[in-house]
């Protein structure tokens, strides 16, 4: 019997069992194949813990948390829970409404929507739509959480939750990019606030931008010419029929930027240049145009800080590429300008100054009509992306690791549309893809933050606030188990004999997950104990009566088959099952069936049966069905012809 046979076997049985829940919602999961080395290795289960359930869904929502923090700030619809991050209960919550609500447009939602949650000015500050007036709210300051202490929010927060905008807040100073017009136009990235005067975007720099993310690079005894990087895709000005309709950008302005003199540029950055991302396959000039989403991973070498970037395609591709700033700047200062074929004036454009308004014209000129790198910036792989994935990936943090090894090991950690994340090592040139850990209701995440410290991923739902434990290590009960699962968050303990959180003196194999690094000794006892683990479970079958095996999938990434005395059968994959199928039960097909992995080297027994010759069952019994880990009881013979019929019509 062919593998699609048998599949189609294995359907038609468990529907005849009456089980049409459990197949409906089967058929429906979604499983990594085996032995694919692009898919997840591990799924993760019951890791995700609910932390806050907001009770009613809220259409945006807004994480704001630091490491040296203890609490979780959480931005919905009209408020701001101050959450305790050791159990997620509310220490204080901050009721927004919008103000005014008389002058609210009609036929529209008049609400406060919090969009942006930042440390500014000495004090947590929030702001929110507030029915289509932007409004901020110093939240440590507000007396009896009165929305009447907010100020205009124009320019900081959207007009409403679906328009673009992002933020950030340096040494005293808050930029941010959101719309100044109801009707999301006038979208440019500003210093609106702080010590230093604000100041904008010329209009013709970008072209109906979309803004993913800003970041400030410190230098260490250089602050005077520290940066702040811009992030976002712009509409392509090239409208050829091959032409993506988006292009990805990195632009960058100097912190001590203070505009130009009254005469020319006053208030307008003079420092602003830019220049093309480069993610995809350029000997193929196959490129990923569309930027989504950015992680800056900060070094204490400026030159050393990485950028991990999410690229989407218009061929339903996801791409992950990695930059480094300083590959960032050396296109910044050496490339020419695009456009410009004349000698390039001094400073050059773009210098950081300790006084801009002093700039010469000459330079603030070439700023202001070819601000574009003719350069591209490659990635850190140049010839191909890091990650290319058929994953709709949305979100991106990326944490740094101390194994047992007492190495650094980065992790990105990358949210799907569908309610996954991905645990990825970032090992060398090549990804590997530790697990994939999957929450309840299916659901795209609206916001990732990362906690370091504890090692916890914090998500941010419509409907529910979930915590991932990082450190989870439930990869199995052997050294060998633990070793190839590849994750830097953990190791094996040879005290306590258990895959636990990687410490010194833990046997890990970060790179290769050789299992070779586990000890004899200990090898030698585990296959001591598999001598009566696993147990075989016994069954009872009548002859000529159909009969299935299963065992659970450990390792997406391992080789499954079914040994049965000197016979050996591929393994038939249903979703997170390893199955063996017996059509018919003859006298060859008794004995003693072990279900057996093997991968990179190692080979274990997941699960053993022993079958034995039983009596016939009674013509009224039917087959139960309780999950897919236990075998099925034989079907009467009117159900098997039942059977045998409906799969000639398949």
């Amino acid at each position: 019997m062919s593998a699609f046979t048998m599949e189609r076997f294995t359907l038609v049985y468990i529907f005849l069992a009456g089980e049409f829940n459990f197949v409906f919602s089967l058929l429906l999961e979604d499983f990594p194949t085996l032995g694919s080395n692009n898919a997840p290795r591990f799924i993760t289960k019951d890791s995700v813990k609910i932390a806050f359930d907001y009770q009613e869904l809220q259409n945006h929502t807004v994480l704001f948390y630091k490491q040296d923090y203890e609490d979780l700030y959480v931005g919905g619809t009209d408020f701001v829970l101050r959450l305790n991050t050791s159990n997620y209960h509310i220490v204080k919550r901050y009721d927004l409404p919008t103000t005014e609500p008389e002058k609210c447009p009609e036929q529209a939602p008049c609400e406060n929507v919090i969009t942006v949650i930042e440390e500014f000015d000495g004090s947590v500050f929030a702001c929110g739509t507030n029915g289509y007036r932007p409004r901020c709210y110093a939240l440590d300051s507000a007396l009896d959480n009165k929305s009447e202490e907010g100020h205009d929010g124009t320019g900081i927060s959207p007009f409403e939750y679906s328009q673009n905008s992002i933020s950030l807040t340096v040494e005293g100073d808050l930029y941010a990019a959101a719309p100044l017009e109801r009707d999301g136009s006038s979208l440019q990235f500003r210093r609106k606030a702080g010590k230093r005067t604000d100041v904008w975007m010329h209009d013709n720099w970008a072209l109906e931008p979309t803004f993913i993310s800003a970041s400030w690079v410190k230098r260490e005894n250089d602050s005077d010419n520290e940066k702040i990087y811009v992030f976002f895709r712009e509409q392509n000005s090239d409208s050829g029929r091959e032409a993506d309709h988006w292009i990805s950008r990195v632009a960058r302005v100097c912190k001590v930027d203070e505009g130009g003199s009254k005469r020319f540029f006053q208030s307008i950055w003079t420092t602003f240049i830019k220049a093309r991302l480069v993610c995809g396959f350029p000997e193929q000039s196959l490129y990923f145009n569309r930027l989504q989403d950015i992680y800056v991973l900060h070094d204490s070498n400026w030159n050393n800080t990485r950028v991990y970037a999410i690229f989407t395609s218009s061929w339903n591709s996801t791409a992950v590429c990695i930059y480094t700033i300083a590959m960032i700047e050396d296109i910044f200062e050496n490339s020419t300008f695009k456009g410009y074929d004349q000698n390039i004036p001094s400073p050059r454009p773009g210098t950081c100054v300790k006084n801009s308004k002093t700039l010469p014209l000459a330079t603030v000129k070439v700023v202001k009509d070819h601000p574009e790198m003719a350069d591209w910036v490659p990635s850190v792989h140049r010839k191909a992306p890091f990650y290319v994935s058929s994953f709709n990936y949305t979100k991106i943090v990326v944490d740094q690791v101390r194994g047992a090894d007492d190495k650094l090991y980065n992790v990105l950690l990358l949210a799907t549309d569908s309610g996954k994340v991905h645990k990825v090592l970032e090992a060398g040139d090549e990804p590997f893809l530790i697990s994939e850990t999957r929450f309840l209701n299916g659901s795209a995440a609206l916001t990732v933050k990362l906690d370091s410290k504890k090692k916890k991923l914090v998500v941010g739902f419509s409907d529910i606030i979930a915590t991932v434990d990082l450190q989870r290590c439930e990869y199995g009960s052997s050294c060998e188990d633990c070793v190839l699962a590849q994750d830097p968050y953990c190791a094996w303990s040879q005290t306590a004999f258990q895959c636990t959180a990687a410490a010194p003196g833990n046997i890990q194999n970060v790179l290769t997950g050789n299992p070779n690094v586990c000890p004899e000794q200990e090898t030698l006892l585990r296959r001591k104990r598999q001598t009566q683990f696993p147990s075989a479970a016994v069954h009872s079958v009548p002859l000529d009566m159909p009969f299935y095996l299963s065992c659970p999938i450990d390792s997406y990434h391992a080789e499954y088959s079914w040994e049965h005395g000197e016979q050996h059968s591929p393994c038939l994959q249903m979703k997170s099952d390893c199955l063996h199928l017996i059509p018919a039960m003859a006298q060859p097909q008794y004995g003693n069936y072990q279900c057996v992995s093997r991968e990179k080297g190692y080979s274990k027994v997941v699960k053993q049966y022993q079958l034995s010759v039983g009596n016939v069952t009674k013509p009224d019994s039917r087959v139960e069905l309780h999950g897919l880990n236990n075998a099925l009881k034989p079907v009467t013979q009117g159900v098997w012809l039942t059977m045998g019929l409906l799969l000639t019509m398949l």
